[in-house]
């Protein structure tokens, strides 16, 4: 089995529609620390699982420095953001997203 992890930042703001008052209702930004995951048991024609930069393209090209409402159809809680990235990414196994030095949400699918 082969794993490769892509790690990048990206910069974009961000308002949560949520069931309660939260300051995070408020237009903010964050400075995400993203770490993708893929893995496959052969390699592709290239020798690769994924070409890292097509997971920075497909993620952080499609991310950076946006208002992630304006660009996504979802509440862009750090956890849909996770499940989002995974969806994107041919192989991909597990997502980590995390907004803070103290919070990050992961995806991850077992079935892979």
């Amino acid at each position: 089995m082969y794993t490769v992890i892509k790690k990048m930042e990206i910069s974009a703001s961000h308002r949560l529609t949520l069931d309660h008052q939260s300051k995070c209702e408020a237009l903010h930004g964050h400075n995400f620390q993203v770490t993708v995951y893929c893995r496959s048991k052969e390699l592709n024609e290239d020798g690769m699982v994924v070409d890292f930069s097509e997971i920075k393209r497909k993620i952080h090209g499609f991310l950076d420095h946006r208002d992630l409402n304006e660009i996504l159809p979802f509440n862009p809680t750090s956890e849909n953001l996770a499940k989002w990235i995974h969806d994107r990414i041919d192989c991909c196994y597990r997502v980590e997203v995390q907004e803070s030095s103290n919070n990050t949400a992961i995806y991850e699918d077992d079935r892979i």
